[in-house]
């Protein structure tokens, strides 16, 4: 054979091995019958070739595609891993058939940075269609969110599909699949149905938690609202809604949101778990895995903003980190049913849901699963499904943080009734060791004032009787504003001559304003009746505390008091008392706020002049439980004026007259009484007062267990029973002279609680317990007569 037969024959054995080979990698794909598919996968039709970071023309590339080294696609889901490379595909299309074949081509993920298809027809002429996420998405060739080309097919011709992708490090997929116009309206139709109960559960979720956050105030809704923003945010990029709906123009930002995303939702992730576990009061060793990981999450953010090149490697880190959260979280939750800590089951339920999901979704991605709806959106299911079940878990902290409210609120009403009852301990215990020795002071005084006869040693008791009122007055605001705040102040009704109370008042004002060098001017005006019924306690509390701060805000010029009686109908009275002064006055801002409980009208007063602050507010309340009216204006420096209006019961009984004056004389005609007291210096008081009543033996016990013993060896007609007393107090005393422990025959003496207590509940427990009267230091002797006197 001569050297041109050996030629030919060798350039032909080389062709008939090429057409051999070639044809065990790559065929054409034919529509060869009028029955068209509605779906073809082109997977086993397609070749493909890595030309690494050549930018190669694609004249070049169809003159010489052989010589790029393609391969075959392996399945129609195949992987070409996480990559910056170029690839170019070849595909080639035969219709046989007499119709125009009209398909939709899906290929590359919607995330692809740049999908370019060349159509070439059996002339040579090129068609160009182009997708991708770095590029105006106005400039895509067919609007969609999914990489989508419409190809139409001529009877009778050829196409070759060459297909350019380019992406910054995500994974590169390339199915190949062509949908008939009716198989694409099913699919684009089956997937808006399920993309709008996914992403509304999501939606809605963020929502309702977000509003819990807002009404709870706990971290763990706000980090769970915010996880399923974005988790809800990364399949929308994924899917290629974010790049169509929100960064359509492309740029740095549109190509790099995923990465962003990513980051922020599993950071959220790990924080939600974190505190929805309690993992740093159950391991502090997990919690700093937590916190290490945090640190590298925020590291790879630095790097994807900061440092490019580092951009290939960070979809890879985010996927090693996501699963390094994915363990933590795992670990945690067996860590815990390893230590028997209570775990919510639907929160264990809802993490294995995302695992399974994401799991069939890494499968898919590495080309192991099949291309179906199923293995594609298998992350959306198991982040649905793990969202619904981390709601329901949600759902239970919310029953779980509302029962723990309920106990802390029962716990916080046990400590409230414990505190009230403290208080009225305290406040019960300070009534009676602050009444006790003015019971003596102002008794001691009293009588001194009346024996002596030196005018010097007269108006020294003067003073100490004044300050022991002043004294007694402050105690008394005390206890009146707790019984206020507890809604225990309570109103009496008595007949009392209202012209005999205002003379006492103007008398007691009179001496104050004179101490302090003041003029004091009292005036009445209108028609008084005899007797009017109210409580006349309140109303000398009322116009005293006015006067007191007329004085006292008084340091040159006058006090006035004046007294107006109209009598209206209904058989009513109405006093109407007016005090002015000429003393600091009250600044306009100050006036709503004067009649709060511990007011002054500035700091400076309140240093200069002294006093609790609750004098006009125990006032105000005064007058407004009996439907009276008060009302104050001042100027700065020039004084202030003060109107209180109440409207009184008129009495049918009429003033006694008063008999020409005479001695007094205290006779209770041989009656015998006990007193049970423990303070001596009460018990001196009560010695002082009845040595002057006659016929009357006084015998005198220290507590309640002595006053039982009295009991057996003296007839008594009468008992005066302090109440706070040691070893035996008043109140078991009592109980059991009522039971018939001092002998049946006593079981119903007459029994007087004379008490430095004048709380309320003090009162009412008195009263339950058969005590027949009560009387509160410091006694006044009159008081005490009449009161036994009344009894015997």
């Amino acid at each position: 054979m001569d050297k041109k037969k050996q030629l030919q024959f060798s350039v032909i054995l080389k062709l008939l091995f090429f057409i051999l080979f070639f044809s065990n990698t790559y065929s054409q794909y034919v529509f060869s019958s009028d029955t068209i598919p509605k779906e073809i996968s082109l997977h086993n039709h397609t070749i493909i070739a890595d030309v690494g970071q050549r930018e190669l023309e694609i004249d070049y590339v169809v003159a010489n595609y052989n010589t790029l080294r393609p391969k075959k696609l392996l399945s129609e889901n195949d992987d070409l891993g996480f990559t910056q490379n170029h690839f170019w595909s070849k595909t080639e299309i035969k219709n046989l058939t007499n119709s125009k074949l009209n398909f939709y081509l899906e290929t590359a993920r919607p995330i692809t940075d740049l999908v370019e298809l060349f159509i070439v027809d059996a002339s040579g002429k090129i068609t160009t269609k182009i997708s991708g996420d770095n590029l105006l998405y106005s400039k895509r060739s067919f609007d969609n969110r999914k990489t989508i080309f419409e190809i139409e097919i001529a009877p009778k011709s050829n196409l070759q599909l060459f297909m350019h992708l380019k992406s910054d490090g995500e994974v590169i997929k390339i199915p190949m699949l062509l949908y008939s116009s009716e198989r694409f309206i099913q699919m684009i139709s089956d997937e808006q149905l399920f993309f709008g109960i996914f992403y509304g559960i999501l939606s809605i979720t963020a929502i309702i938690y977000f509003f819990f956050f807002f009404a709870l105030n706990e971290k763990i809704f706000l980090y769970y609202s915010l996880y399923v923003l974005f988790v809800g945010l990364l399949q929308f990029a994924l899917d290629g809604f974010f790049y169509k709906y929100i960064t359509p123009h492309a740029g740095w930002f549109s190509n790099h949101s995923v990465l962003f995303i990513a980051i922020i939702a599993v950071f959220l992730s790990g924080k939600y778990s974190e505190l929805f576990l309690k993992i740093k009061t159950n391991s502090k060793k997990i919690y700093i895995l937590f916190n290490i990981a945090y640190a590298l999450l925020f590291l790879l953010l630095f790097c994807i903003i900061f440092i490019p090149s580092t951009l290939l490697f960070s979809y890879v880190l985010v996927n090693v980190l996501t699963l390094v959260f994915l363990m933590l979280i795992v670990c945690s939750i067996i860590y815990l049913y390893y230590k028997k800590k209570s775990i919510d089951p639907f929160f264990t339920a809802g993490i294995s849901f995302l695992i399974i999901g994401f799991g069939i979704f890494i499968l898919y991605n590495f080309g192991l699963l099949p291309n179906t709806f199923f293995t594609q959106n298998s992350s959306k299911l198991g982040t649905g499904l793990e969202v619904v079940f981390l709601s329901l878990s949600m759902s239970n902290l919310i029953r779980n943080l509302k029962n723990e409210k309920n106990e802390l609120n029962r716990l916080a009403l046990i400590r409230s009734e414990e505190m009230n009852d403290l208080k009225s301990y305290f406040l019960s215990n300070i009534s009676h060791e602050l009444r006790t020795p003015l019971n003596a002071i102002m008794n001691l005084i009293d009588s001194i004032s009346n024996e002596v006869q030196d005018d010097k040693i007269r108006k020294n008791c003067q003073i100490i009787k004044y300050s022991s009122h002043s004294l007694l007055s402050s105690v008394n605001d005390i206890l009146d504003f707790s019984k206020i705040e507890k809604g225990e102040l309570k109103l009496e009704k008595n007949q009392f001559d209202p012209v005999q109370v205002f003379e006492n008042l103007k008398n007691n004002a009179i001496n104050r304003a004179e101490d302090k060098g003041l003029t004091f001017q009292f005036s009445k005006s209108g028609t008084f009746p005899d007797l009017i019924i109210g409580d006349v306690n309140r109303l000398v509390q009322i116009v005293n505390n006015v006067l007191n701060n007329a004085i006292k805000f008084t340091t040159k010029g006058f006090v006035k008091f004046h007294v107006d009686c109209q009598l209206k109908g209904g058989n009513k009275a109405r006093l109407i008392l007016t005090v002015s002064d000429s003393g600091v006055g009250i600044p306009k801002d100050k006036m709503e706020s004067i009649f709060d409980s511990f007011s002054q009208n500035n700091i400076d007063n309140k240093r200069k002049f002294g006093g609790l602050g609750l004098g006009l507010y125990i006032v105000k309340t005064l007058v407004d439980m009996q439907n009276g009216t008060i009302q104050m204006e001042s100027k700065i420096n020039e004084g202030t004026t003060c109107v209180i209006t109440i409207d009184f019961d008129i009495s049918t009984e009429k003033r006694k007259l008063e008999a020409s004056p005479k001695a007094v004389i205290d006779d209770l005609a041989g009656k015998s009484i006990l007193v049970v007291e423990d303070n001596p210096i009460n018990q001196m008081v009560i010695k002082m007062i009845t040595k002057k009543w006659l016929n009357t033996t006084v015998i005198y016990a220290n507590n309640g267990e002595e006053a039982l013993d009295a009991f057996k060896t003296n007839q008594f007609d009468i008992v005066l029973m302090d109440l706070q007393m040691p070893i035996m107090d008043g109140y078991e005393a009592t109980i059991a002279i009522r039971n018939g422990e001092a002998g049946a025959q006593n079981s119903n003496i007459p029994i007087i609680a004379v008490t430095a207590d004048v709380m309320e509940t003090t009162k009412e427990r008195a009263k339950e317990i058969g005590m027949n009267d009560y009387l509160s230091k410091p006694i006044k002797k009159e008081t005490l007569y009449e009161a036994v006197k009344k009894l015997v």
